[in-house]
């Protein structure tokens, strides 16, 4: 074993001790565990035709794979078609590029909770660059103050109690905010409602995107979405090419799929967007800029996407829907929370930090945390076999085998 992966190993496994005897850790992550089986236990129940619908959005998200290239080309001009704009982003750095080059510095600027921006570091990029970059996500600001990562991917902060939440916020607001978690919401409202309105631009995800018609869909529940998209002048999307399908109607298949996995037996916010603000009141004149931005920009990432969708032992986990209904079934996850990941977490996250999140060297230390127990493709609505996949890592890290020919080939390029 290399100097560089010994490390690696030894400091991972220093963190992942320290999170197993953490009390704060195991007393979140089993109010979070209780309170998701329960949900999604009662919500399966009250929509008994989910499962069905999963089994029909696993084969459009593998034909999707297949057809990634049109879909992309597709969706690009759609969003252009709907006087947005389009780039393409191959890479992390190019994406950070892209981002510098649109919003420049000096700006304010809201964002939503998305695991692309935590891979691509994207509100500290934009924070060094001179801007001020608020996260509006209840548990990704929580996180802000904290100066620490997501620990779970749709919950973000699922491994602070209240407790500790309300010792931050006394301390960010410099007044006694109780362990009460409905005033440790309202005191974030009342500070991010100005935030809002005087942001220069938002920037958000999208949870699954239609090509024939370039909609973006964003799932959430807290509103601070819908405000950070509509309010400021300019918003930026920031999606995965992974999360593009053929059709609208397939896309509303995925969002319903999707949410009911997560946790929500209907969301409180599902968002469609396909462009700029506009009004035709006028003489019936197209005018944009209404009461929305002005500006649209979609930004597609791929980062190693491709590579992933040409690796046949690896290909499935591209049909991850994010619900991170897998979390909370895997064994370790529960006793370490985000300990047991770099980037992207549990079992699926091993992949993805493989492919994405810092390579090989940053998956090892997760390929052999990971029990391969398979509970979370009990969970999975897309069943994705994450233990054949961080068996076949495994066997790559003992051989010293890499991750696909396109790999290489974006280094000579680069």
């Amino acid at each position: 074993m290399n100097t560089d992966l010994q490390k690696e190993f030894a400091d991972y496994t220093k963190n992942l001790n320290a999170a197993g005897k953490d009390e704060r850790i195991k007393t979140a992550l089993t109010r979070a565990v209780h309170a998701y089986r329960s949900t999604v236990d009662e919500t399966l129940q009250r929509f008994p035709h989910t499962p069905e619908l999963a089994a029909e959005v696993r084969e459009l998200k593998a034909e999707a794979v297949i057809k990634r290239d049109d879909l992309l080309r597709q969706a690009m001009e759609s969003v252009e078609r709907n006087k947005g704009k389009a780039f393409y982003a191959a890479d992390k750095q190019a994406a950070l590029a892209l981002a510098r080059e649109i919003i420049g510095k000096g700006k304010v600027v809201v964002k939503g909770k998305s695991m692309l921006g935590e891979e691509l570091h994207l509100r500290e990029d934009l924070e060094e660059y001179g801007n001020e970059v608020w996260e509006t996500d209840l548990g990704e600001f929580i996180l802000q103050l904290k100066h620490d990562r997501p620990m779970h991917i749709l919950s973000p902060a699922i491994h602070v109690p209240r407790e500790q939440v309300a010792e931050i916020f006394s301390k960010f607001f410099g007044k006694e905010v109780p362990p009460d978690i409905a005033q440790e919401v309202a005191v974030v409202k009342e500070f991010m409602r100005d935030k809002f309105f005087q942001a220069d631009v938002g920037i958000s995800g999208a949870n699954v995107v239609a090509a024939d018609t370039g909609a973006m869909v964003m799932i959430e529940n807290e509103g601070n979405v819908r405000l950070a998209t509509a309010a400021p002048p300019v918003h930026i999307v920031f999606v995965g090419v992974e999360k593009i399908v053929p059709t609208f109607q397939d896309a509303m298949k995925v969002a319903e799929v999707t949410w009911r996995y997560a946790q929500y037996g209907v969301p409180g916010y599902v968002s469609i967007i396909t462009g700029p603000s506009k009004t035709g009141d006028i003489e019936k004149v197209t005018t944009y800029g209404a009461h929305g931005p002005k500006e649209f920009v979609v930004i597609f990432v791929d980062n190693g996407r491709s590579t992933m969708a040409t690796e046949p032992e690896f290909s499935a986990a591209l049909h991850c829907l994010r619900c991170g209904g897998c979390m909370y079934e895997c064994p370790v996850f529960q006793v370490t929370a985000g300990h047991f990941g770099h980037t992207y977490l549990g079992g699926i996250g091993t992949v993805w930090t493989a492919f994405v999140a810092g390579g090989m060297e940053k998956a090892a230390p997760l390929a052999y945390t990971c029990l391969r127990c398979g509970r979370c493709v009990e969970r999975c609505p897309m069943q994705i076999n994450i233990p054949a996949m961080v068996g076949e890592l495994r066997k790559r890290i003992v051989n010293g085998e890499g991750l696909g020919k396109e790999e290489v080939s974006q280094e000579e390029a680069s």
